[in-house]
């Protein structure tokens, strides 16, 4: 879905087809108004235009008025969603206007979310996506004043409408590093209480399938949309400007839904996969 209404304001239309689901091209709020069934969802995961100080082609909101902006959103969110369904939601960090400072607007629109009087969600987690490929920015206070560090993280809300939404993370382990390989090999290791507190039990070194993955995801978004590229090229069509990398959703759909659940991308931007 498109997150702005089309100039010819007419109602949503196919774009195409797959057997796996469909894409839609129109206003995204009266998209999800028209074509969405009450909690018909298992899983919304987005990226909506960021609050960010210079304006983008694909339009974005203001810092000041983008909680406004944002909650008609999470109204159709909370009708759509399933009660046991998760709503993850990336939002880049921006600064404010001629300062080395950051902006806060992704914690207020968080708990905003959290805090509203009638349907209020739950932070299951907050995540955070690395790219490590991010070029130096804001070049200002990074490259030419060298008074911040480079920013190459976005923040990753995950929300729900109840405290135990579905998910299973033995569905996005990691491999073993080689040193805990090695451990799980010898089965030798110093059982009791650490300094932190945490208590190493019997059982610690027994191989369950991998590692479980940390809330810090760390994805490269570059080079993995050279066919998006290319076909954009051969049709004469520029390229969004700010695409989503899909390992990140790929991630959240194997976390928290089933094969046949549904899963809607209401600000989908390029729609490359």
């Amino acid at each position: 879905m498109s997150s702005k209404r089309s100039p010819s304001h007419d109602s949503p239309s196919v774009s195409y087809k797959t057997p796996l689901g469909v894409a839609w091209h129109g206003d995204a709020l009266e998209t999800m108004q028209e074509r969405c069934a009450d909690e018909s969802i298992d899983l919304i995961v987005t990226s909506p235009p960021f609050a960010l100080q210079s304006p983008k082609e694909y339009g974005n909101e203001s810092q000041d008025g983008y909680k406004a902006w944002f909650m008609p959103f999470a109204d159709e969110f909370w009708r759509v969603l399933k009660p046991t369904g998760s709503l993850v939601v990336d939002l880049g960090g921006a600064w404010e206007a001629g300062q080395p400072v950051k902006s806060i607007y992704a914690f207020e629109l968080l708990v905003a979310l959290c805090r509203r009087p009638r349907h209020g969600f739950v932070l299951a987690q907050d995540l955070y996506w690395h790219n490590p490929a991010r070029l130096p920015s804001p070049a200002q206070w990074v490259t030419v004043e060298r008074v911040r560090l480079k920013d190459a993280v976005n923040y990753v809300w995950w929300l729900s409408k109840t405290p135990k939404p579905k998910a299973d993370n033995r569905q996005v382990l990691k491999e073993y590093t080689d040193a805990m390989k090695r451990l799980i090999d010898s089965g030798e290791y110093n059982r009791g209480r650490r300094p932190s507190g945490h208590v190493v039990r019997e059982g610690f070194v027994n191989d369950r399938g991998g590692a479980i993955p940390p809330n810090l995801l760390t994805i490269s978004n570059t080079g993995n949309d050279r066919d998006y590229i290319r076909k954009c090229e051969a049709h004469g069509l520029r390229p969004h400007p700010a695409r989503f990398p899909r390992e990140l959703p790929e991630f959240f759909i194997r976390l928290t839904t089933d094969v046949g659940d549904l899963v809607l991308d209401p600000f989908a931007g390029s729609n490359h996969i």
